[in-house]
């Protein structure tokens, strides 16, 4: 059965499960009439897409085999330079036709995004499960997301979590994952004593402990309240209990020296290859990076999900689409939803979601997901993800609330209280501050 992508908070899930009507879909965008057969015109696709993430130019390249009249024009950026950049590119005469999406709410308020109500219809994504596209829904006037009209959809569906190295992990007496946080710190402990590095993590330019501190939070208090606080749902907090003690416990480790001491100065890329080189027991980090790990650290590598408080508590882990929207100013708006839906119906796009990608396929339950060989690090994030569809136990990225947050509060802040120039107590209140002060835009 293919992986879905619930969400915690379960109302909004039900919320979303019938097709939206066609009066919150943009008269402009979608004045065209709506087909689902691409033709044999020639065709150029601009897609603007991540660096460091070869799934969607895998894709794009598999697409342009089986269909000759296509070709896609790939640009690549960091994705802090997406997130700078978005807006701006959307709204160019310019604007590309699929882009990797850093946020949603803002884009659609400013009607840069295309709505894919029509063709959530004319391709029948009504098969889809509902929660699978929950996060990609965004409301009347930009919020709040989880329910109203559908503007992205996912290349790929994606579990976050801790990968380990074995060879160290056998050094320090490490059996198996830590079945409660108390059994994961005792791990980094030990691995402190035995001279190895406990967890390698980046936090340059992004805030990659952000990984480590929602891991926390979600563990720390109920995932719903941090749902519901980034979809924006009135009332919602940042400043809870939860979110306390996991900066508390970030901060902590900070100073027993669990993360590198240069953190700040270490870079998505730098952090992966240290960790490939045995520089590091742990790494939280997401399964697109399971290919890449099987074949730098082959048999030495593998993945559990963060645990609970208590033995046996439910998994809950950061979980989302690989984001993918459709500019309202595209050019060729039908052959791109036609390569979305695409994506999740082909064989071939499903094997190349799985094996490039190292994440679920998503789209129709009936569609199997393709096999990762056994023994593979990719098998076990495959079944990391089905283990937490099953528990229901996926949450957002708080990274994704606003348009902003990520680059404004939570990466500032966050270099600053690993380095000792913030408190827990300061670091919750700042996020909530940029929070609030984004909304009232």
């Amino acid at each position: 059965m293919v992986l879905t992508v619930p969400l915690v908070a379960a109302a909004l899930a039900n919320a979303a499960c019938s097709a939206p009507g066609a009066d919150e879909s943009s008269p402009t965008q979608n004045a065209e009439p709506v087909r689902t057969d691409l033709g044999d015109a020639p065709i150029t696709l601009e897609m603007y897409a991540e660096t460091g993430f070869p799934l969607a130019k895998a894709l794009a390249d598999e697409f342009g085999k089986q269909h000759p009249n296509v070709k896609f024009n790939v640009r690549e950026d960091q994705f802090t330079v997406i997130v700078e950049n978005a807006p701006r590119v959307l709204a160019s005469d310019k604007a590309p036709d699929i882009i990797r999406l850093p946020t949603m709410v803002d884009l659609v308020k400013d009607n840069l995004l295309r709505n894919l109500d029509p063709y959530f219809t004319a391709y029948g994504w009504n098969r889809f499960p509902a929660s699978q596209l929950v996060q990609l829904r965004v409301g009347d006037g930009g919020r709040p997301r989880g329910i109203g009209s559908l503007y992205a959809m996912g290349l790929g569906y994606s579990v976050t979590g801790v990968f380990y190295n074995r060879s160290l992990a056998q050094r320090i007496g490490m059996s198996g994952p830590p079945a409660t946080v108390a059994e994961f710190e005792d791990l980094l402990a030990r691995a402190k004593t035995a001279g190895v590095q406990p967890i390698m993590q980046f936090n340059k330019n992004t805030a990659g402990i952000n990984f480590a501190h929602q891991a926390l939070q979600n563990q720390f208090g109920d995932p719903a309240r941090i749902a519901d606080w980034i979809f924006q749902k009135p009332g919602a907090t940042f400043d809870t209990p939860a979110a306390l003690r996991a900066s508390q416990t970030i901060q902590k480790w900070a100073q027993a020296g669990y993360f590198p001491k240069d953190a700040n100065a270490i870079d998505y890329t730098t952090m992966v290859g240290e960790f490939q080189k045995g520089n590091g027991l742990f790494m939280f980090n997401g399964d697109w990076e399971s290919a890449n790990l099987d074949k730098n650290m082959s048999g030495n590598v593998g993945f559990f999900l963060f645990p609970g408080e208590t033995a046996g508590a439910k998994h809950v882990a950061m979980s989302a689409p690989n984001t993918f929207g459709i500019g309202a100013k595209a050019k060729n708006p039908g052959a791109a939803a036609f390569f979305l839906n695409w994506v999740h119906t082909d064989p071939k796009a499903r094997e190349i979601t799985v094996t490039v990608g190292g994440s679920s396929p998503g789209g129709p339950p009936d569609l199997p997901v393709p096999p990762a060989a056994a023994g593979t690090v990719l098998a076990e994030t495959l079944k990391a993800a089905q283990q937490l569809g099953a528990e229901n136990g996926a949450v957002d990225f708080t990274a994704n609330a606003t348009g902003a947050i990520f680059a404004s509060a939570i990466t500032p802040e966050m270099q600053k209280l690993v380095a000792g120039q913030q408190t827990p107590e300061g670091y919750v209140k700042a996020v909530q501050a940029e929070y609030a002060k984004e909304l009232s835009r």
